[in-house]
């Protein structure tokens, strides 16, 4: 195990001074949090002996009712038997990957990917193979060749990793044509898919797209969080799986915590029975979407030539790409120094990949702070450009960089 992208860079990213177009922290303050307080203190008078007492390695049942309704949303039609209550969809990964993976086997994502599942991937000593993407997604003709030729080596194929919309990092979503080819291939090679889906309610074009798993029950395990709809502090994620798997992973649940925290899925679940969910997400969508054109406009406006990104419909993040011959691990921490993050690309590579890009979020920051951020995250490329055109494509190298900041970069 080794310290993720994301996680070494919190300790400076979250000073004031900074400002931090790195992490994807939800605006949580958009909630109206006297109304959440209030119905956390009413569920501990209420139910408090229920609430604080151990529960089921599943999840509350009322809960995977309430979670199969918010699935419909994206065409999934589900039983709640088939739903397993997780600690965060970032558990639902550890737990599949626990189930399936034998060290040295393999997993397809795309390249780039999760940082947070290559974590887990590479604990349980899997080997990853990325899928080419594009600004449509997950590129077909890739993934079939690459299935084809690890097959044809003896190569076992665990599962294909995937998100498919508003993808973290890359903020592209795999359109529908598409999702019906990535289904037919890997049905036919016999490959599981592992759909992660936290951002799908969250696109700004008025539309929510199909889930994979909506067209094959039996292919696709579904993970879904509130985390990006609600709250990330309540911890309460979810897979949904066939009859098979969904009964591996309740025992690797109960083996690994036991129980959840019964507290949080009541609290949830009683958030989901009370106030205008479907409403505050559209809150969420729209404050997004204003700070994702702000961070677009500012990169526009602001960005010297060469630099390319993509254009989110949905989520948190854009993706940016550098100048030829410029490395966003070098860049970082003097991007710190001039008090603003982001998190370098190859953090969401297995092989190595990803050094001229980086990911930055909009999620967090006020729209006028991501202008500020990119107004200093250009600067600072800029200074980098006209540094290597004067003393050669060599000159960053020799004066060093780390692979993450430190608590002591400001």
């Amino acid at each position: 195990m080794v310290a993720s992208e994301v996680r070494a860079l919190f300790a400076v990213a979250s000073r004031p001074e900074v400002v931090s177009l790195a992490g994807g922290m939800p605006y949580v303050t958009a909630l109206p949090l006297d109304v959440v307080g209030e119905l956390v203190a009413d569920l501990v008078a209420r139910r408090g002996p229920v609430a604080l007492q151990y529960g089921s390695g599943q999840g509350d049942p009322h809960l995977r009712e309430q979670i199969c309704e918010v699935m419909r949303l994206e065409g999934i039609e589900a039983n709640s038997n088939d739903v397993v209550v997780t600690v965060g969809s970032q558990q639902a990964l550890d737990l599949i990957t626990r189930v399936f993976i034998d060290p040295g086997d393999v997993i397809l994502a795309e390249g780039p990917s999760y940082v947070g599942a290559l974590g887990t991937f590479s604990a349980y000593q899997a080997k990853v193979i990325h899928i080419a993407m594009d600004d449509e997604g997950i590129i077909p003709e890739s993934l079939a060749q690459t299935i084809y030729a690890l097959k044809t080596a003896g190569t076992r194929i665990k599962f294909l990793y995937t998100i498919p919309n508003f993808h973290n990092p890359a903020g592209v979503t795999l359109n529908t044509a598409r999702r019906q080819q990535i289904l037919d291939i890997c049905q036919r090679a016999d490959v599981l898919i592992v759909e992660d889906n936290p951002y799908g309610l969250l696109g700004f074009e008025g539309t929510t797209m199909r889930a994979l798993r909506a067209d094959c029950p039996d292919g696709v395990v579904y993970l879904g969080s509130f985390s990006k709809t609600l709250a990330p502090g309540f911890r309460v994620g979810w897979a949904l799986a066939p009859h098979a798997i969904r009964d591996k992973l309740v025992l690797a649940m109960e083996s690994a915590v036991l129980s959840h925290s019964t507290f949080t899925q009541l609290a949830v679940g009683q958030y989901l029975a009370t106030q205008p969910w479907r409403q505050q997400i559209k809150t969420f969508r729209e404050l997004y979407c204003e700070r994702r054109d702000a961070m677009l406009s500012a990169l526009e406006a602001l960005m010297p030539a060469g630099c390319s990104w993509t254009r989110p419909a949905g989520g948190f993040f854009v993706w940016a790409t550098l100048p030829e011959g410029l490395d966003s691990k070098v860049l970082l921490p003097r991007a710190v120094a001039e008090r603003v993050a982001f998190v370098p690309g190859a953090g969401f590579y297995a092989d190595g990949g990803g050094t001229r890009h980086m990911r930055l979020s909009y999620c967090y920051p006020e729209p006028e702070r991501i202008r500020e951020g990119v107004r200093r995250l250009a600067g600072v490329i800029e200074q980098e450009m006209q540094t290597r055109e004067t003393f050669g494509p060599d000159a960053s190298i020799e004066r060093g960089g780390v692979n993450t900041p430190g608590p002591d970069l400001a």
